[in-house]
């Protein structure tokens, strides 16, 4: 006899999906963001509409509407003449760090990513030069609050045992020195930082397009001009875009050296809403105001960032049955 083969039922194999995962991976950022990110930018709009001074109001106030924005904007008001005049003397500190900041990291970035200068020692140069960035605020601003001590420091020591002054310079009580110092600080810490993001956007140019530029014996500059400054475009947008959020939001150097002084000449927006907010009567609601209206500055100066360094051809029209271009 012939032994039948039985088969039995087939198993049916579970597939294990995996998808969840990622989300579990993820989920860690959304919540650091919605409970330290979100919340707080929610918080302080709602706050700015309100009559939230004192830390009794901060979480029991009333709607007020945009009575904190008025006086912001009203010439004849209290916060005024501090609130703009703190943004102009951000604007002015920004302007005289980020333009000799980007104009060094362009070159610097040029010479390490240009084969016909074989600079040798390439990566002690990049280190010694962004080492500053690594380095907390508060620690170079107690080092330059040394070096430039009034009556007895370094500087001054200097300047007088060499004869370039007779008497020792009170630094910090010059508008102008001041001013020098704070943006000085601040291209020597972030010029490296913008080197190394103009050297990565410089190495990913296609190699082929710097040969061809060689072999019709181009010179490094119009090989610059003409190829590399217009492929990093984008990199001057994400540097310029950071380095005006930065700028605008400048804090931790004036208020450790300077304190705003002198006569507020060093004040930016950022220590006007510190003072407004957690000093004197607790102002939160003039404090939450300042933030919107600086968030909408910052939001207005990156789209004409963007703007303006994006190109702007005429986008290719559709072709008609007859050839013509529409």
């Amino acid at each position: 006899m012939q032994a039948q083969a039985t088969s039995g039922p087939k198993k049916k194999v579970k597939s294990i999906s995996y998808s969840h995962w990622g989300y579990i991976f993820i989920a860690p950022f959304f919540i650091t963001f919605l409970i330290f990110g979100l919340y707080p930018i929610i918080f302080t709009f709602r706050t700015s509409i309100t009559d939230a001074v004192g830390w009794e109001k901060i979480l029991n106030n009333n709607i007020i509407g945009f009575e904190n924005f008025r006086q912001l904007f009203d010439p004849n008001s209290l916060v005024y003449s501090k609130f703009w005049g703190s943004l102009g003397n951000t604007m002015i500190m920004w302007f005289f760090n980020f333009v000799p900041q980007l104009g060094l990291a362009l070159i610097l970035a040029s010479w390490f990513t240009d084969s016909r200068l074989h600079l040798k020692l390439q990566g002690f140069y990049k280190t010694t030069i962004f080492m500053p960035n690594i380095i907390t605020a508060a620690t170079i601003g107690m080092l330059f609050m040394s070096f430039f001590a009034f009556p007895i420091g370094p500087v001054n020591t200097f300047v007088q045992t060499s004869g370039i002054a007779n008497m020792p310079i009170e630094y910090f009580r010059s508008v102008a020195w001041s001013r020098g110092l704070i943006s000085f600080i601040q291209w020597w810490m972030w010029c490296g930082n913008t080197m190394i993001i103009m050297i990565a956007g410089i190495s990913g140019i296609n190699p082929s397009l710097f040969e061809a530029a060689l072999v019709d014996g181009c010179t490094s500059r119009q090989t610059f001009w003409k190829i590399t400054l217009p492929l990093i475009k984008p990199i001057l947008v994400y540097n310029l875009t950071t380095s005006l959020v930065g700028g605008l939001t400048m804090f931790d150097i004036p208020h450790m050296m300077t304190q705003g002084n002198p006569n507020e000449t060093t004040n930016t927006v950022a220590r006007f809403i510190y003072t407004q907010g957690f000093t004197g009567s607790r102002n939160f609601n003039m404090a939450s105001a300042a933030s919107v209206v600086l968030f909408v500055i910052i939001i207005a100066g990156s789209l004409v960032i963007r703007y303006v360094l994006n190109d702007h051809d005429p986008k290719p029209g559709k072709v008609s049955g007859k050839g013509a271009i529409k």
